[in-house]
This record gives structure tokens, C-alpha cells and sequence, in this order.
């Protein structure tokens, strides 16, 4: 499972427990229940806006234990602190939304690129390449510590350390040279298409 996918997944499950707790929590605070006539079954959390989220009986039947006030606090904040670190690291490992493009004989001028648009550029070049059937390229980092992760997929029988030559003195160092680096490190993850393409020009868009 790619990263992007990891991260659409845990945020679909956050959002959905959020969503949740707080319909739930909406729902005791204005009293709908009540309103409603709704009898909901022994247990159910916040009925009304006067009942706290741990009710009585549950707060006398674990306060003789000396662990549950300190697990009840460090559990949500070990969550926030674990959420705050996880977003943070998106944002780091993203990076700005730009990278600076050098112009030639042009002293003092500075050219901004979006990163999507790199990123077009070289999924345009792979995707030309031959025996490559799918392609999505995604840039990350500071201009000066770029980073492009790319997964290619072949078809099958395809020459993979031919594909690795080319990309590498292809795209790669054509992005390269267009950003005037001396490095572009490029994870490259390959797979191999199940069914064999039939014949006709390639999409110019990739997955």
C-alpha cells in the first residue's frame, strides 16, 4: 500500500470515530433524545446535556483504583500528541508547494515551479518510455533536498534494469538539469501489469 493510501485511510477512520463522538456529544448537548421521545438502551452515552461523559456509577466503581484517572488522562493526550506528530510530519515531509527553477544568465531572478507541475512533467516523460504501462511521480522536500517517489508499472516481460537505465538518463536527469541540481534521489517502487496492454498509443494520463 502506497503512503498516500495509508495516509487516505487514516484519515477516513479518524474522521469517521470524530464524526461520531461528536454527533453523539451533539446530539446529548441539545437534548434530542429528550425531544424526540427517544428511549435509547441502558448504557448509551450523553442522553441529556446534564450527564457527564462518566457517569457516576462508573466513576465510583473504578475510583479505588489508583491507575484509572491516570490512564483516563494520558490516553487522550497521548491521541492529540500522537495526532499533532503524524501531522507534522506530513507537512515536513511535503514540503513547499514549490521548487526554484534556475534562469540561465538571469542573476537575481528566481523562477518558482509547483511541484505538480514537475511532477506532470515527469510522469509525461516515464509514461513515453517503452514498456511502461502506468505511472505517478510525487515530489517532496526543499529545492536543495528534493526527493521524487515514483511507481511504475510494466508490462509484462519487460526489461526492468533497461527501465531503470533510461528513466535514470531520461527523465530523471532531465529534471535534473532543469532544476539545476546535482542529485534528484528518486525512490522508484516497479509492478508488473497482470494482463498484457493491446495494442494502441499510450494514455498521456497516468494513475
Amino acid at each position: 500500500m502506497s503512503m498516500s493510501a495509508v495516509n487516505r485511510t487514516i484519515l477516513a477512520v479518524i474522521g469517521i470515530a470524530l464524526l461520531l463522538g461528536g454527533l453523539l456529544v451533539l446530539a446529548g448537548g441539545l437534548d434530542l433524545y429528550g425531544r424526540l421521545n427517544a428511549t435509547m438502551p441502558d448504557g448509551w452515552p450523553l442522553t441529556s446535556p446534564h450527564q457527564p461523559v462518566l457517569g457516576a456509577a462508573t466513576r465510583a466503581d473504578w475510583s479505588d483504583r489508583v491507575w484509572f484517572w491516570p490512564v483516563v488522562i494520558a490516553v487522550p493526550a497521548v491521541v492529540v500528541v500522537g495526532a499533532l506528530g503524524w501531522l507534522y510530519a506530513q507537512l515536513h515531509r511535503a514540503g513547499p508547494s514549490t521548487v526554484t527553477v534556475p534562469v540561465p544568465g538571469g542573476a537575481g531572478v528566481a523562477l518558482r515551479m509547483r511541484k505538480r507541475a514537475l511532477q506532470d512533467a515527469v510522469e509525461t516523460e516515464v509514461i513515453d518510455l517503452p514498456q511502461v504501462d502506468k505511472v505517478t511521480v510525487r515530489a517532496s522536500g526543499a529545492s536543495h533536498r528534493l526527493l521524487l517517489r515514483s511507481t511504475v508499472r510494466l508490462e509484462p516481460g519487460a526489461d526492468t534494469a533497461r527501465l531503470v537505465r533510461t528513466l535514470d538518463d531520461g527523465p530523471l536527469e532531465n529534471a535534473r538539469t532543469s532544476l539545476g541540481l546535482a542529485e534528484l534521489p528518486c525512490r522508484l517502487r516497479l509492478t508488473a501489469s497482470v494482463r498484457r496492454r493491446s495494442a494502441g498509443p499510450k494514455a498521456r494520463r497516468v494513475v
